[in-house]
């Protein structure tokens, strides 16, 4: 009679799981080598009386090797409220014990009391649910000595906690077997906690922002992994960049700009300071001043080039809104009367070189300038003294500012310009001119672009420019744009109306160190807790909170030694180059 021995394989095949397998496992009390690897499976045994919300992060974010699995196995209430009423009977009979004896009270005895009953009345109106939550955590190491280094480190963490763990002693299969993601619970060895302690376990902020597409950020400071991301993977591609002076906020823009060059991104970049002159030279992009006595021209009345599928009559019209929108920012405060007679100037001034919404091509018409415009109004009823307020921007002071035709060439892949030699007063106008001449080359054609605008705080300071950045923040998707909006100046962007609302129409976030007198304001808004509003305190140069989409990680931003050469701004590195 032939016997079949059964066979631990069938020969010729392979199964995946014969691929995988480690080569054996030998199993010790206190310990598994597992192929190479010496394995160590620890629980949780003890908790405080209090657990706040984000104490298990630090071993979550542990830069080594780990397996963690959280089991929470419900509790029916009214069999915990029957073994509470037991429990509470058994501490006051303890209680009243002590009283007859003549002892002194025992403060454990009480607050163990107190406990119970609180629970007991939450558990009785639905306001808690019990549960048993078994804790496991798996590690692993080249060697002995290792393991038992990074079981000390992990006790250490845990009882920085005030929570206390053991090594499972003779059932180190089992605690293997339970971080397995195969939930099965095989160590069995639980904890009572309700909802509230029970939710603190759970790790929503676990950081691992490293993506297979998109660019270097920098280095999450939990785990010391890659912060790599696609900004134009979230619902959005906008971001906001808010930093005190001198904490690395363009620095960080300019590192970001250069490495998104290199992955086939345009950048187009409104520049207050000259920071990006040196880049934009480097890589062989385009650098425009714009000033009272520049070269470079920009004529705000240039009819834009009606976008494919767009109605020429409303592209019009949206013209004419921006360009109220200047003038009023030219002027400054109008009454609804003035303004009235503003719009009907400007479709008259279109009108006086055959320019109307009707025309389905405007590409072949000379577009009036700001004289042309004056002209007009000095000859409307009411106009006369709103055309004499425009006269500084044609005949006066500024008339080498406005009112010239366009003469900048714009194919290019890096595009800034430059707004730092104008007045102060001339600042926030030169940028809704070139935001408005950027949004009109953006919509023309259709391209993977980044807008960069540094020191925002100088458009929020004004209604109508602060409305057409949040029209712009809105918008861009739709045009395949990052709109990245930069400044220092937290509490005057937020004193805007549209200031927060461009915040929530941007899904990419960074905070670098803040000044103690606007903490508060950005806590607010970005809902941190005590612990991020520390490290934005104390943050160094290029440190700080990258928020993307639901995500957010301490960050550390770098930069190698060739990227540092191009973006640099410190004075005395600058001056160390020009030697």
């Amino acid at each position: 009679m032939d016997i079949k021995v059964p066979q631990p394989y069938q020969p010729g095949e392979k199964d995946i799981k014969d691929v995988i397998a480690p080569a054996g496992l030998e199993v010790n009390p206190a310990y598994l080598k597992l192929g190479n690897k010496f394995v160590k499976a620890i629980f949780v045994f003890t908790y405080p009386r209090y657990l706040n919300s984000g104490w298990f992060d630090p071993i979550i974010n542990l830069p080594e090797l780990l397996d963690i699995s959280i089991f929470v196995h419900p509790v029916d209430t009214a069999m915990a409220l029957r073994n509470l009423r037991k429990k509470v009977a058994q501490i006051e009979a303890q209680i009243l014990e002590r009283q007859e004896k003549g002892l002194v009270r025992d403060p454990v005895l009480e607050t163990a009391y107190q406990d119970i009953e609180m629970l007991r009345d939450q558990l009785q109106q639905a306001r808690e649910k019990l549960f048993n939550v078994g804790v496991y955590v798996t590690f692993y190491a080249d060697s002995l000595e290792e393991l038992n280094k990074l079981e000390e480190r992990l006790n250490s963490l845990f009882e920085s906690q005030l929570v206390y763990a053991k090594p499972a002693i003779f059932q180190q299969l089992e605690g293997f077997a339970s971080t397995l993601p195969l939930n099965t619970d095989k160590l069995l060895i639980h904890t009572p906690l309700n909802s509230g302690p029970a939710s603190s376990l759970f790790p929503f902020v676990s950081v691992d922002l490293t993506s297979d597409e998109g660019i270097l950020y920098g280095i999450n400071r939990h785990n010391n992994t890659l912060v790599i991301f696609d900004r134009f993977s979230l619902e959005n591609a906008n971001s906001v960049v808010f930093a005190k002076s001198g904490a690395g906020k363009s620095y960080a823009c300019k590192l970001e700009i250069l490495r998104s060059l290199m992955s086939g991104v345009d950048v187009l970049v409104i520049d207050p300071e000259n920071e990006y002159q040196k880049l934009a030279e480097s890589v062989g992009g385009s650098f425009f001043k714009i000033s009272l006595t520049s070269e470079n021209q920009i004529n705000p009345f240039d009819i834009p080039v009606i976008p494919k599928g767009e109605d020429p009559a409303d592209v019009f019209k949206s013209h004419i809104l921006n360009l109220t929108g200047l003038i009023k920012l030219m002027l400054g405060m109008i009454t609804p009367e003035e303004e009235a007679i503003l719009d009907r100037a400007l479709i008259a001034t279109y009108e006086s070189r055959d320019i109307t919404p009707d025309k389905g091509d405007f590409t072949n018409f000379q577009p009036p300038l700001l004289e042309d415009f004056q002209i007009v109004l000095e000859s409307m009823e009411g106009g006369r003294g709103l055309a004499k307020r425009l006269e500084r921007f044609t005949k006066g002071t500024y008339a080498g500012f406005l009112n010239k035709p366009t003469n900048i060439d714009i194919k290019n892949r890096l595009i800034v310009f430059s707004v730092r030699d104008l007045e102060e007063q001339l600042r926030p106008i030169a940028m809704y001119i070139v935001l408005n001449f950027i949004w009109n080359l953006i919509r023309a054609e259709f391209k993977k672009r980044i807008m960069v605008i540094d020191e925002a705080w100088w458009l929020m300071k004004y209604p109508d420019s602060a409305s057409f950045l949040f029209s712009l923040a809105k918008r861009c998707r739709k045009y395949y744009l990052g709109l990245t909006t930069i400044t220092q100046n937290v509490e005057d962007f937020l004193e805007s109306p549209f200031g927060r609302p461009i915040i929530t129409n941007s899904a990419l976030q960074l905070l670098l160190k803040q000044a103690p007198t606007n903490i508060e304001a950005v806590a607010k808004t970005f809902n941190l807790s005590e612990t991020e509003k520390q490290l934005l305190l104390e943050a160094n140069v290029g440190e700080g909170i990258f928020f993307a989409g639901l995500n957010h990680t301490a960050i550390q931003v770098i930069a190698s030694y060739f990227e540092d050469k191009i973006i640099t701004t410190k004075p005395e590195e600058l001056l160390e180059m020009e030697k």
